[in-house]
């Protein structure tokens, strides 16, 4: 049975005229109508829906002769199509972000084109107090290649001034970030009502956020921010660094 013709017989199963699941899709009528005849194929946002209004998953629906774009896929490439679908938006995109890239390179390869520009990302370099990361916006800053000392997952760099972070991250050292979320443990560099630290992160159960400085001979440095406090916090990103346990927590 064909695609178009299970997507009629489940919409059918469940009582839906064809403009009723267009509402659910966000679709017209018509549309529904090419995909139950084989005129189109729903796009991937539009098919994750339709899964969803039809309350299938994704074997029931396309069975032995699952197909995407009109080409037949195999037991291990479902697979991993189906553990793609599973991921966050996030997570999606991050797929296709390192997709895009290795076909980039493929391309690039059987073209016989040279090894492209090193990547590069800013260096923000303007000076601040000790214990203190360099500002990350609105700031002067250096571009700098991503060599192989860089890490490769770096997005920006900045430049760290004091001995708060010692001995993991040195006085005058640069700092490499992303922007991954932080988990516990992490270090980050953070605003703090509007001064820029490098501090490590931890959030208690009941919202407390403490930023530790990694030298504890530096704990006069920390900062805790409790839920009630006001006080203004954010994360410009994640260090790429590997950081000691936690204060008491190891």
């Amino acid at each position: 049975m064909r695609l178009g013709d299970r997507i009629r017989e489940r919409r059918e199963q469940l009582g839906l005229s064809r403009p009723q699941l267009a509402q659910r899709l966000g679709v017209s009528p018509s549309a529904v109508s090419n995909y139950e005849l084989g005129g189109s194929f729903p796009k991937e946002d539009i098919l994750l829906r339709l899964f969803d209004c039809l309350e299938t998953e994704p074997n029931d629906l396309f069975r032995d002769s699952f197909r995407a774009g009109g080409q037949v896929l195999f037991q291990g490439e479902r697979a991993l199509l189906e553990q793609y679908r599973s991921l966050t938006a996030l997570g999606r995109e991050t797929v296709r972000s390192v997709t895009r890239a290795l076909c980039d390179y493929r391309d690039d390869l059987e073209r016989g084109k040279p090894d492209r520009e090193a990547r590069v990302i800013p260096l923000y370099r303007s000076p601040a107090a000790a214990g203190y990361a360099a500002p990350v916006f609105g700031e002067d800053f250096d571009y700098i290649p991503v060599t192989e000392e860089v890490p490769q997952g770096a997005e920006f760099a900045v430049r760290i001034q004091g001995d708060s972070m010692e001995p993991w991250i040195a006085d005058g050292s640069v700092a490499y970030v992303n922007r991954d979320p932080l988990a516990a443990g992490d270090v980050g560099i953070f605003w703090v009502d509007g001064d820029i630290l490098c501090k490590q992160y931890y959030k208690d159960p009941a919202g407390t956020v403490y930023l530790f400085s990694l030298n504890r001979a530096r704990a006069d440095a920390d900062v805790v921010l409790t839920a009630a406090s006001g006080r203004g916090l954010a994360c410009f990103g994640r260090v790429i660094c590997h950081a000691p346990a936690l204060p008491g927590k190891d």
